[in-house]
């Protein structure tokens, strides 16, 4: 059976943030008027690991960037391996691939690289496309407050707590897919029964601290008081991701949850005694329900 016909947007599409969203609704406008499906190509780990142990962290795990492809209205992804028989690939082999499966044109930012030693880039795309008569469109970089937008830029405001302005460069909250594990039930025993979450590896981890969240569950989004980091007032040892999901019942083991980051309440804490935890707990959960209340009525 034949592939169906689709627009393909190239990139890597860490974080799905409003650069590569201007891309992806250009994908999108051209697959409308050629009538044709979207794609898009990520990869699943950083190319640079394949000749690097400096690998940079990443803003999004693959189902994480799945996830907000699709949101962005890609119908189909392309998860590349970074292996060296894939990042050795000629560029023009590498368009040749997608043309078998279905590539009917292509859409990249103006500062792409692709196929061996990155050689080939937008020009060389728009070259190919010319001699298939296929289209292809090339979106200039985006720009926030005089600034180029880009993930290492985010990934910053990310590590320092700073999730508004991370918020604003991407477009969307910063998100983090995890699947419950069991933990040492502290939570429960305080009265704030925590689900524990395993950081995906290489994936940015946020400032430790205490973060106004949502988390959605089975498609119900909840107000999350979320700790991460290593928990100093009962001596905690390993970074952990513990939200705390208000208004929720049930078991949430095994359960994969998403979180939304959307507010740095404070920093990790060690308290005096473990109803000052309490206190603060509680005070957290208020804060964490006012805030996604104010910013649901802006909307």
């Amino acid at each position: 059976m034949a592939e169906p016909k689709r627009i393909f947007a190239l990139g890597f599409f860490d974080g799905v943030h409003l650069g590569h969203q201007a891309l992806l609704k250009e994908c999108c406008r051209l697959a409308r008027e050629r009538n044709c499906e979207t794609a898009a190509i990520t990869f699943d780990n950083h190319p640079q690991a394949l000749f690097s142990d400096r690998i940079p962290v990443l803003l999004s795990s693959v189902p994480d960037r799945k996830a907000l492809l699709r949101r962005y209205g890609m119908d189909r992804i392309l998860v590349l391996p970074v292996t060296a028989e894939v990042m050795s690939t000629p560029w023009k082999d590498f368009l040749e691939d997608l043309l078998d499966r279905g590539a009917a044109g292509f859409v990249c930012g103006d500062d792409f690289r692709f196929g061996a030693r990155g050689e080939g880039d937008a020009q060389k795309l728009r070259e190919f496309c010319e001699s298939r008569a296929l289209p292809c469109r090339v979106v200039s970089e985006q720009v926030l407050d005089g600034k180029r937008i880009s993930s290492t830029r985010i990934r910053g405001k990310i590590e320092e707590g700073n999730m508004e302005s991370a918020t604003r460069l991407l477009g969307h909250p910063h998100t983090l897919t995890g699947r419950v594990v069991h933990g040492h039930r502290l939570g429960r025993k305080l009265g704030f029964p925590t689900a524990n979450l395993l950081l995906p590896p290489g994936v940015a981890t946020p400032k430790f601290g205490v973060y106004a969240c949502r988390a959605i569950v089975d498609g119900v989004a909840y107000p999350a008081v979320t700790n991460v980091g290593t928990r100093p007032t009962v001596s905690g040892t390993g970074i952990t991701v513990e939200p705390w999901i208000l208004d929720f019942e049930g078991d949430l083991y095994d359960r994969e949850i998403l979180l939304e980051f959307y507010y740095f309440l404070r920093p990790e804490t060690k308290f005096p005694d473990l109803e000052s935890l309490r206190r603060e707990i509680r005070h957290n959960g208020e804060q964490t329900r006012a805030y996604l209340n104010a910013l649901q009525g802006e909307k």
